[in-house]
């Protein structure tokens, strides 16, 4: 009977602590593919490599979206005041990886979710010689101007 009162007390105080660890609330969050839903368009999100998204920096919370064409629309629909202090997130159109959006380098010759057709690099290396190249707030310009 004490082994198991003692077996029971401590995985009492293993998930207690674990419950106790704090995530980065500018990390990007986990995203249950073909679950979660854009924020935006309420397509499932299911491709890895065109995934967003946004965290209030007020709040921490997390929008999703299935296409970083949907973020500045949505930001503009929903009148976002804390866009411009958000940290969005976009996954690498090649390695799936979180990228800072704003820093990441866009081509514009993809098949993408929405057909906004950004896909975002890493380095600007990994971009296709004679491919147009553009940024995040380039990228905002031209989806803001078509408006879909």
């Amino acid at each position: 009977m004490k082994i198991v009162l003692k077996f029971s007390s401590l995985l009492l105080f293993v998930l207690l602590f674990s419950a106790c660890e704090k995530k980065d609330p500018n990390a990007p969050d986990k995203v249950h593919w073909d679950r979660d839903m854009c924020d935006r368009c309420r397509m499932v999100i299911s491709e890895k490599n065109h995934a967003a998204q946004a965290i209030n920096p007020h709040t921490g919370h997390v929008h999703k979206f299935d296409d970083i064409g949907c973020v500045p629309l949505w930001f503009k629909e929903e009148n976002i005041e804390w866009k411009d202090q958000a940290k969005i997130w976009i996954a690498d159109i090649k390695t799936s990886k979180w990228l800072n959006a704003r820093t990441a380098n866009y081509d514009t010759m993809n098949v993408t979710p929405m057909a906004y057709g950004f896909g975002a690099h890493e380095k600007k290396e990994s971009i296709q010689p004679g491919l147009e190249i553009i940024d995040f707030e380039e990228l905002s310009k031209r989806v803001l101007k078509v408006g879909r």
